[in-house]
């Protein structure tokens, strides 16, 4: 008989022998499988052990959030208490921003660096094609407004990751930008 599918298989064939006793003994701490099946012992020394594993997670959990927590508390400014109640009750000046302002301290190599090419932007651009400083100059009008957005959200909200890691990418593209005009002024190619 060929057999084209599963349907075609026999549905009841019995094993040649029963092998449940001798997985029940390998598994079975002392070796007899009859101590396996009916065992109290078994089951609670399961849970506790379940139990403990818990209770080590949920000690874990809370490790890593009284650590966030606390690096949270160290790295961000704390407000003085007159700004803190200007803001509760609403007096705080308009136009200012809803918290605190951030100041940001970057590296004095980077200052250096971004004011040496601005200070020398203006010759570069001279030495560019019409279209391409046209190109630079709305390049950087764009990456100056989206410095001022950014900076701006994040005096409102200082603690927001994202908004940091945006501001951060936003200062390497003007830079990417700014030495990208120094070098194609330089070499005397379009960029």
């Amino acid at each position: 008989m060929k057999i084209k599918s599963l349907q075609d298989l026999p549905q009841d064939i019995a094993p040649a022998r029963d092998l449940w006793p001798q997985i029940a003994a390998q598994i079975s701490p002392s070796g007899h499988p009859a101590q396996l099946v009916g065992t109290t012992q078994a089951a609670p020394a399961g849970a506790r052990t379940a139990r403990l594993r818990w209770l080590a997670a949920a000690a874990a959990v809370l490790a890593c959030l009284a650590v966030g927590m606390w690096i949270d508390r160290s790295l961000l400014p704390l407000r003085t208490t007159n700004e803190s109640r200007a803001l509760s009750a609403g007096t705080a000046t308009p136009g200012a921003p809803a918290s605190l302002d951030v100041a940001y301290v970057s590296d004095p190599r980077y200052q250096r660096q971004h004011a040496a090419l601005l200070s020398s932007l203006q010759a570069q651009l001279n030495a560019l094609p019409p279209v391409t400083r046209t190109k630079v100059l709305a390049s950087l009008a764009t990456i100056g407004k989206a410095k001022q957005d950014l900076q701006d959200a994040l005096g409102k909200d200082p603690g927001n990751a994202l908004l940091q890691e945006l501001l951060v990418n936003t200062y390497q593209d003007e830079m990417r930008v700014l030495t990208d005009v120094h070098s194609a002024s330089h070499a005397g190619e379009g960029i």
